[in-house]
Parts: C-alpha cells; sequence; structure tokens
C-alpha cells in the first residue's frame, strides 16, 4: 500500500503542477503556486522515498520537530520543506514527547 502511495501522490501533483503552467501569470501569484507546487512535489517524493527504502528513528526527532530517517551508512537526516536531505548528528536529535 505504501508503494502506491509512493507512485500516485507525486502524480497527481504534478498534473497539478502542469494545470497551473496553463494559465497565464497575472501579478506574479501564478509562478509563486508553481514553485510552491514543485516543492510540495519534491518534498512528498522525497519522503515517500525514505519511508520505503530508509528506516525511520521512531524514537527521536529533528531540530525542529522534524521525522528523522537513518539511511544505509547510519546516518541522520530529516526532508526539508523544498524535498532536500538534511543531515543532522545525533547530538543534534531530540527524544519524542509522548501525550
Amino acid at each position: 500500500m505504501k508503494k502506491i502511495k509512493f507512485l500516485i501522490i507525486p502524480a497527481l501533483l504534478l498534473s497539478f503542477q502542469a494545470m497551473a503552467q496553463h494559465q497565464t501569470p497575472s501579478d506574479g501569484k501564478v509562478g509563486k503556486t508553481i514553485n510552491k507546487i514543485g516543492n510540495k512535489t519534491a518534498e512528498v517524493a522525497v519522503k515517500g522515498a525514505s519511508a520505503v527504502g530508509d528506516k525511520k528513528y521512531d524514537s527521536k526527532v529533528g531540530p525542529g520537530g522534524q521525522t528523522i530517517y537513518i539511511n544505509k551508512h547510519s546516518r541522520y537526516y530529516y526532508v526539508n520543506g523544498r524535498g532536500k536531505k538534511v543531515y543532522v548528528s545525533k547530538s543534534k536529535l531530540r527524544n519524542v514527547h509522548h501525550r
């Protein structure tokens, strides 16, 4: 099921991006919207790939509360809003507070 979501969600976001590109720019809002959609598409795609390919670190979160993943080289990272992997040292991780 996770693999299906990994394939369908980015495809839907890309179709929204294609629809937004067909609009005529009025005052730059379309360009900003396209950038937001592109960033969100990248973020969702990288998070999906990380969830499938890497291990999620359940007991720790990033400096801003982000989900932490561990890659095959035992490096810790989170995915930022632009879809980039941001590597962090273990000392910068925080414990998860369960309520």
